[in-house]
């Protein structure tokens, strides 16, 4: 039974990954918006209408925490903030599999 499930299992990944009849192909060219969550934080409204130039706004996360990677609002991966020349990158630590 363990063997036909994973079976089963390894099928759909392979539908996914590769489709055999090119349903999905229309679906890989879809924009989907890419956030990096660094951290969050709770504020009242009063304290955000307070915040100015300079002003530091705490985290619920330390230095060297993974950051977790969304599409759509969905968490996909997690992750390591990078520098790539002048800009930002992620390395990709984790995917998460629903």
């Amino acid at each position: 039974m363990a063997d036909e499930d994973d079976s089963k299992a390894a099928d759909a990944d392979d539908r996914v990954a590769a489709p055999a009849d090119g349903k999905m192909e229309a679906a890989y060219n879809i924009s989907v918006d890419i956030t990096a969550v660094l951290g969050t934080a709770v504020m009242k409204v009063s304290q955000i209408l307070k915040l100015g130039r300079g002003a530091v706004v705490e985290l619920d996360r330390r230095v060297g925490d993974s950051i977790e990677l969304r599409a759509e609002n969905q968490l996909v991966a997690r992750g390591e903030v990078v520098v790539i020349e002048d800009r930002l990158g992620i390395t990709i630590t984790e995917v998460i599999k629903k």
